[in-house]
């Protein structure tokens, strides 16, 4: 047995020592792992526990929990949740919906689907920046193409409306935004999934006579069921992630910090007011509370499939 052993050994030492160049090329991967995203996650980690003196770190007090405490207790961070939640139970039925219906048609054999397929992609592949811009120029309050439609083409409006100013109108435009930038990145991968389920079940569908909307619900939905809940975990961690249009479209929370998301008041009180224990532990709040809503939507979702 003990002879066996030593084999065993000498033939994974030779594996290893036969993989010299593969782990030397691994190295620049690991170093740039460790350095960049492993270090700082356990720096930002051990921050979450001290009033972060950033002139002086050798000053800076332990202080256990009262960062996490500040920040639950916090009414902007409570604002700022709810927020978040709302943009992103209404984003994500958004995207999935629409680009359900996207993808079904681009499954379809219509005349330029390829150019179809592209036009829906490029949004996704467009800056966030530009395209926050672009809303932000569309419902601006003075000049801004919305209020011309409402209020001069339409006259559905007496007076412009303060989309960008307002706490809760200026959600709209984020919600749009966010849905708008999304369906197709999320048509892409439903149609993928279309195109793995066999022809023939539709073919006997029509045979015994279904409709278009029985073949959906009880051919299509169930055979792509897999890919919705990879969409929808995927999704709403990225409605959490909202940053770069929230930063920019409310310029960093206005009016009195009432717009905030989560992310743009971790960026505000980390960076703005040098809160750097206080961005620390809302940052790894929000990792926590992800992980826990993914759980749960992944054994919500997950099932056998039937149809």
């Amino acid at each position: 047995m003990e002879a066996k052993n030593k084999i065993l050994d000498k033939s994974f030492l030779k594996k290893i020592l036969s993989s010299k160049g593969a782990y030397l090329l691994l190295l620049p991967g690991m170093g740039f792992f460790f350095t960049f995203i492993l270090f700082p996650l356990i720096y930002s980690f051990r921050m979450s526990f001290y009033k972060w003196n950033i002139v002086d770190i050798g000053a800076s007090k332990f202080v256990g929990f009262s960062n996490y405490v500040r920040v639950i207790n916090d009414p902007i961070f409570i604002r700022a949740t709810l927020n978040t939640i709302v943009y992103t139970l209404i984003t994500v039925p958004g995207q999935i919906l629409f680009a359900l219906v996207v993808a079904i048609l681009l499954n379809q054999k219509i005349k330029g689907r390829t150019f179809f397929r592209v036009a829906y992609y490029i949004p996704v592949i467009t800056s966030w920046v530009v395209v926050t811009f672009l809303f932000e120029y569309f419902f601006g309050s003075q000049a801004g193409l919305v209020n011309f439609i409402l209020k001069d083409m339409l006259h559905l409006v007496d007076k412009k409306i303060m989309w960008l100013t307002d706490p809760i109108l200026v959600m709209i435009p984020l919600i749009l935004l966010g849905i708008w930038k999304g369906i197709g990145w999320s048509a892409i991968i439903l149609l993928a999934a279309l195109q793995n389920i066999p022809l023939d079940l539709y073919e006997a569908a029509t045979i015994d006579g279904a409709g278009i909307w029985h073949k959906i619900t009880k051919i299509t939905l169930p055979l792509i069921r897999p890919t919705l809940v990879f969409l929808v975990v995927v999704l709403v961690i990225g409605g959490f992630n909202v940053y770069v249009s929230g930063l920019l479209m409310t310029k960093g929370g206005r009016p009195l910090d009432l717009s905030h998301f989560i992310l743009t008041l971790m960026y505000k009180k980390t960076f703005t007011y040098l809160d750097f224990g206080y961005g620390s532990a809302t940052s790894y709040l929000l990792a926590a509370f992800i992980f826990m809503v993914s759980v749960i939507e992944i054994k919500l979702l997950r099932r056998k499939v039937e149809y």
